[in-house]
């Protein structure tokens, strides 16, 4: 590939990696006019987010079949065919029940893209490739919180809330093209070598042909979900990641309608996801530093320290002694955003070398678990919406009980030494212990 057609093929995977956060987000800064719009109450308009979440949690586990079945391009268009679709009927809703139906099968849609994309990184590149692509996209993948609510604040200056949908409707479009090209253009190249063509083609069928070699032997393992569930210290690092994320969605779902209540601009909205944004980079990047210094479980054990320090602000600033401004919450809130990033790629990276051998399938069910939970708190926020900051300090302390949890358990191999260390003390093996320390 020339560098033109590499550079576009490099957009082409940000797009898709980028849409699922895209379309969380960038509708955002519209939750007032929404709400007005459709005469529904704030607590309905916020629920949006939770049906969005439940979509994607499902999405999960519903491509890797799929794609099994009829291959990641026909997977890949079928579910941008569905975003598509619903982002246009989400625009002419004309109820908060059409609206929130919608919401969900466009995140159904979306698991499309977040899904395959690195999958066909992977097919594409040889693995020190693969490593740069993946270097030069995550940070944009990061970034889409931020910006996608700037962009949605900016729309609304222009247009109705209804534009912030036909616009992912045409991206879908766009997106399903360029699938038409530059994945069929992937099967073209292996079409070529068949015919006696060399170089790029070849390459390609040896890098394909080498990852279902590394795909039977994951196969032979028979690693199912109930053996990863069975493993406390797999699923302890799930539920911290989890945990940590539905903290983070407990204030995502509610913080637009706090702004609101505090007498906040649609643009001052998308403006105020900034700073978390910024500081879940500064995070990522810390935490590598960490890690070389100190080892990755210390990191983890000062990361989640610090974690558990915003929390205890933010209940105090939420839940004991509520403030006037926004300040104390969205400050606080920052600084656990960089804890979320430090402490992501270590709990993730542990999980998933648990189940090494059948890591594909360890990563579909640590995204499913992850994503559920954090719509699990999403629900629990929105229910109270009107209650604004008191109703995001409920949500992230029971998230907080989550991460301590899973703190714990992750550190054990099996479930009966869990058990065991939290059952109840036999007297009499007190008894025997004291005993036997006193004939010493």
């Amino acid at each position: 590939m020339n560098k033109i057609a590499n550079f576009s093929f490099l957009i082409y995977l940000a797009l898709l990696s980028m849409l699922g956060f895209i379309a969380t987000d960038m509708y955002l800064p519209a939750f007032k006019a929404i709400e007005t719009s459709l005469d529904a109450s704030a607590s309905q308009v916020a629920s949006s987010l939770t049906f969005f979440l439940a979509g994607l949690a499902l999405g999960q586990l519903l491509y890797g079949p799929l794609v099994q079945a009829i291959g990641k391009r026909l997977s890949l268009i079928l579910g941008l065919v569905l975003f598509g679709g619903a982002s246009l009927a989400i625009a002419n809703s004309d109820s908060i029940a059409m609206f929130n139906v919608a919401r969900f099968f466009q995140a159904l849609g979306a698991c499309s893209a977040s899904v395959i994309w690195q999958a066909i990184v992977i097919d594409r590149y040889k693995a020190s490739e693969a490593q740069q692509v993946f270097s030069n996209i995550m940070p944009l993948v990061a970034l889409s919180p931020a910006l996608a609510p700037i962009l949605g604040a900016y729309l609304l200056e222009w247009q109705q809330w209804h534009s912030i949908f036909f616009i992912l409707g045409g991206l879908s479009l766009l997106l399903i093209l360029a699938t038409l090209v530059w994945v069929d253009r992937e099967v073209q190249l292996v079409r070529a070598e068949a015919s006696g063509g060399m170089g790029e083609a070849s390459q390609y069928k040896a890098m394909s042909e080498q990852d279902e070699k590394v795909g039977q032997g994951q196969d032979v393992a028979r690693v199912s979900y109930l053996n990863m569930l069975a493993s406390p210290r797999y699923l302890g690092n799930v539920l911290v990641f989890g945990a940590c994320s539905a903290a983070f969605f407990s204030y995502l779902t509610l913080w637009p309608i706090v702004m609101e209540q505090h007498g906040y601009a649609a643009k001052a909205i998308g403006l105020s996801f900034i700073p978390q944004t910024v500081m879940f980079i500064v995070g990522g990047y810390l935490s590598k530093l960490f890690i070389r210094r100190y080892g990755a479980e210390v990191s983890l054990t000062w990361i989640l320290l610090l974690f558990g320090a915003c929390v205890a602000g933010i209940a105090l600033v939420t839940l004991c002694y509520p403030s006037n401004t926004i300040w104390p919450l969205l400050s606080i809130f920052s600084v656990m955003a960089a804890a979320n990033g430090a402490c992501y790629p270590i709990v993730v990276n542990t999980a998933l070398q648990v189940f090494k051998q059948a890591s594909a399938k360890a990563a579909g069910l640590q995204n499913f678990l992850q994503i559920s939970i954090a719509f699990g708190a999403s629900s629990l926020v929105a229910l109270w919406a009107n209650a604004g900051e008191k109703a995001i300090g409920v949500g992230i302390v029971v998230s907080a009980i989550g991460v301590l949890i899973g703190y714990q358990v992750r550190g054990y191999d099996n479930w009966r030494t869990v058990f065991s260390a939290i059952s109840t003390p036999d007297p009499a093996k007190i008894a025997l212990h004291q005993e036997e320390d006193s004939t010493k």
